[in-house]
């Protein structure tokens, strides 16, 4: 079998999209992959004993030597194709693959020479090309395999006898028709007015080109004179499309026979390329899951450690001697399981709480002893379920992946052994409803795959990722365990008082709205509201999307504010309501029978390195309105504590946009404790601060946060309702006063472009490939995103600092009040009787003094009996 590579390359690029193969280092990979399942695929069909794939250097041959114009129509090759086929290379090599290049000739060459010689000696001959100047190679002992329009999942099999059915011609005549018609695809002009049916006409006719030039002057009419005067252009067609058969390429058809696979080799290959299905397709194809044998079949893996199960002083013993082991504790129906494992050995343990014969298993889970796990904070809690507090913790493969793939992380051990060991975890099939014995991996196997993936993942770290993992996110596991254990008081009664007084006012507005029509409607269908605003009201278009206009929140506010209409006051006013209902649907669902909400503080949620809150989400609930406000009223202390105390940063992004940029304007208002905004509004509009106005510092706060987030003069004309003039104005004399804010957020793109990355003051990075992606759209994106994540990330990296260190102090000091919640830049704590001072002296100190900036990390401290009277 011989194969054209980048005919079948191309084709199986332009068959998958682009979008949906892509690393995370911004690598494009359909090509290869759409290449490497075709040739899974062919190999398991065809089996062929001998195999290349021929893949041309450049596109300078000698044809372009005679006609530099040759294949001089074909565009650009696509900028996401570049790359792919070096990486293609290196898999098919792994593979036992040869590939062969010839300098001066084409792919095509290299096949037509291999498949002369090929049958010469005995072989049958695939040849499998998107290429239709192979045709001519087609004989008794030489098939085509031709890829359809559909890419390279299907191929035509072309004999001499499928050529006659749909040529009308030989095999070797073929290249003569081509002549005389040309080939567009290689920018051969053929003869006008002669098209495919009059070639193979005259071809049978005549029975060659050579006749047919011979001969001209027997053919008449317009298409004759045509001939006659062209025919110097099917001459040298002609001798470019004959295919060279005799090229020396150093290398005998033996040493084509198809080699063993290096599995090892596919597994570094194909994790870089991150392609999980395919390794298990070609691991089957090299029999990978068998026991190695003499006929090279190979593991997929190294062999993991027979489990052992211990029990008391020989369980002691083995935790003793081992450093560093992984831990995986497990829950069924059937107890607690315990998977323990060094790179060398692995232990069962089928925990039973406070039996005799796990005291000292019990102790060292307790202990400070090094230990390794991924994704901790479940089995911290199924731990304390037991009893135990596990303490110790010195590596969370989960964290440590996140760090190097914030964008996106691995989630499963699975996941992370294929990306960075190239193994695959064995995870049974999901169609059986009772797995096999041993398609599945136990804990003790599960916890030999996180000690060993971990390492690898650390060997990833770059820069200071190695300080902000074991300085940050590890100490903070223990917090945020410690928080969710905890949890928030809920006035329950309150919360449902005020959903049904929500839920009244949601009945009444949807009665309004269609009272303004006339009619009933869903008002949460949008095709239901594109029918009434665009035809019934014959309102103006809005963004036109898939499904029609958009009817989303923003298009709607700006549709009423230029075309007011009763039938939006109450829609809009509608959709407010229902939103805020089912907030407090969702939190009164959420309420434990402890009487409080424990939410789950993600640390992997954003890769800027923010904490997320889910089920439920107790950050986005809203503070800028009356009714968001009455929410936070729900969120109580417990009877045994004295108040909620609330502590957040003031401004604390401007405050390291501050330190960041350098900018002595900016610097010089914080260290003087002025009002910001004031401050700035003063320099740019040439007033006194006192003479600035409410609508002037509206106008600065806007912007200057706005900036941060590659606001453009646009977006700030429609948020603040100026023209495009008045905001490009505004921000041309923000930046003449504040030039070291413009020249910071310059910069930062710029150097991310550079470096790939972006990094915080504490050196966690966050890549962005896109900001080298010809796609507009997403490399615009990326600068937005990459000029913000310096900042936002370090606010992140702050206030966890904070966290650990208040905890810290507070246990220290034996406290009784507790920390409950984290809502970005805010903390939020149960303050027992008689510790608010010694609590406030805590809280400020430590997080004003979590980072060293140019400028004062102001403190704000406020309490009350709920949340929103905490509010500061």
């Amino acid at each position: 079998m011989v194969i054209d590579g980048h005919s079948l390359a191309f084709r199986a690029f332009y068959a998958l999209p682009v979008d949906s193969f892509q690393t995370q280092t911004g690598q494009h990979t359909n090509a290869i992959h759409g290449f490497i399942s075709m040739l899974i695929n062919l190999l398991g069909n065809e089996n062929p004993d001998a195999l290349a794939i021929a893949f041309d250097i450049s596109r300078h041959s000698f044809r372009t030597d005679e006609y530099p114009e040759y294949k001089g129509t074909r565009g650009e090759t696509p900028p996401e194709f570049k790359g792919q086929v070096p990486l293609l290379q290196e898999a098919l090599h792994a593979m036992g693959i040869r590939t062969l290049e010839k300098e001066n000739y084409e792919a095509d060459d290299i096949l037509a020479t291999l498949a002369t010689r090929g049958a010469a000696e005995g072989y049958r001959v695939l040849v499998v090309s998107g290429d239709r100047d192979t045709i001519q190679l087609v004989d008794d002992d030489v098939t085509l395999l031709y890829p359809s329009k559909q890419g390279v999942s299907e191929l035509t099999r072309y004999d001499a006898d499928k050529v006659m059915e749909r040529y009308g011609i030989r095999p070797e005549q073929y290249p003569e028709i081509a002549a005389l018609v040309g080939e567009t695809s290689d920018n051969l002009p053929g003869i006008p007015r002669v098209g495919e049916k009059t070639a193979v006409k005259w071809i049978n006719q005549f029975g060659s080109l050579e006749e047919v030039l011979r001969r001209q002057d027997e053919i008449g009419g317009k298409v004759g004179e045509s001939l006659r005067e062209h025919a110097h252009l099917a001459e040298r067609n002609r001798r470019l499309n004959r295919l060279v058969r005799d090229v020396e390429l150093g290398v005998s058809l033996d040493e084509l026979a198809r080699g063993d696979i290096d599995m090892s080799a596919v597994q570094q290959v194909f994790a870089r390329l991150e392609f999980r299905t395919l390794l298990q397709r070609v691991g089957k194809l090299a029999g990978a899951d068998t026991e190695a044998t003499d006929g090279g079949a190979v593991s997929l893996a190294p062999t993991l450690p027979e489990p052992r199960l211990l029990l008391d002083e020989e369980l002691g013993d083995w935790l003793a001697k081992a450093e560093q082991p992984a831990v995986l504790i497990t829950e069924d129906a059937g107890g607690l399981h315990v998977g323990l494992a060094t790179p060398d050995s692995t232990v069962l343990v089928n925990w039973k709480p406070g039996g005799r014969d796990y005291a000292q298993f019990e102790a060292w889970l307790s202990a400070d002893a090094p230990k390794i796990l991924f994704d901790a904070k479940p089995q911290m809690k199924i731990a304390e379920r037991a009893g135990i507090r596990l303490a110790g913790i010195a590596g969370d493969a989960l964290l440590a992946a996140w760090l190097v793939r914030p964008t996106a992380p691995e989630k499963t051990i699975a996941e992370a052994v294929f990306r960075y060991l190239g193994e695959q975890v064995p995870e049974g099939d999901p169609n059986q409803l009772v797995p096999e014995e041993g398609s599945v991996a136990g804990p003790d196997a599960l916890a030999w795959y996180i000690v060993r993936v971990h390492e690898v993942i650390r060997s990833r770290f770059d820069g200071r990722t190695g300080e902000v993992y074991s300085e940050i996110e590890l100490p903070l596991l223990p917090v945020l365990d410690a928080l969710e254990r905890r949890g928030v008081e809920i006035d329950l009664p309150l919360l449902q008082a005020h959903e049904a007084e929500l839920r009244e006012r949601v009945a009444g507005l949807e009665q309004e709205a269609f009272a303004a029509i006339g009619h009933e409607v869903n008002l949460s269908s949008p095709k239901q509201l594109q029918q009434v605003l665009f035809e019934e009201l014959d309102m103006p278009k809005t963004r036109k999307t898939q499904t029609g206009y958009t009817t989303d929140a923003a298009a709607l506010a700006d549709l009423q504010s230029k075309q007011p209409h009763p039938f939006l006051d109450a829609l809009l006013a509608h959709r407010d309501a229902n939103k805020l209902r089912q907030i407090i649907e969702t939190l009164i669902k959420a309420v434990q029978p402890d009487g409080r909400i424990h939410t789950t503080l993600v640390q992997i949620g954003a890769s800027t390195g923010r904490l997320a809150s889910t089920d439920p989400n107790l950050q986005n609930i809203p503070v800028r309105t009356e009714e968001g406000r009455r929410i936070r009223e729900g969120f109580i202390h417990s009877g045994e504590f004295e108040t909620l105390m609330t502590a957040d940063y003031s401004q604390i992004e401007m405050r390291i946009m501050a330190h960041l940029s350098g900018d002595a304007g900016l610097i010089a208002a914080f260290n003087a404790g002025e009002d910001l905004h004031r401050f700035v509004g003063s320099r740019i509009f040439g007033v006194e601060p006192a003479e600035v106005t409410s609508e002037m510092r509206a106008k600065v706060k806007a912007m200057s946060y706005g900036l941060a987030y590659g606001l453009s003069a646009f977006g700030l004309a429609k948020q603040l309702g100026i023209t495009g003039a008045e905001a490009k104005q505004l921000m041309l004399d923000y930046f003449e006063r504040f030039g070291g804010v413009r020249d910071y957020l310059r910069s930062v793109v710029e150097q991310a472009k550079i470096d790939g990355y972006t990094e915080t003051i504490f050196g966690r990075r966050r890549p962005f490939p896109d900001l080298a992606s010809p796609n507009r759209v997403l490399r615009e994106n990326a600068e937005r995103a990459a000029l913000n994540s310096p900042i936002q990330g370090s606010a992140a990296d702050i206030i966890k600092r904070a966290m650990v260190q208040v905890e810290l102090r507070m246990r220290a000091g034996s406290m009784a009040s507790r920390m409950l919640l984290q809502i970005h830049d805010e903390l939020m704590f149960e303050v027992a009787e008689g510790e608010w001072d010694a609590l406030e002296t805590i809280v400020r100190e430590e997080m004003a003094g979590a980072a060293e900036l140019l400028v004062p990390l102001d403190v704000q401290v406020g309490h009350g009996a709920n949340w929103n009277a905490a509010a500061h």
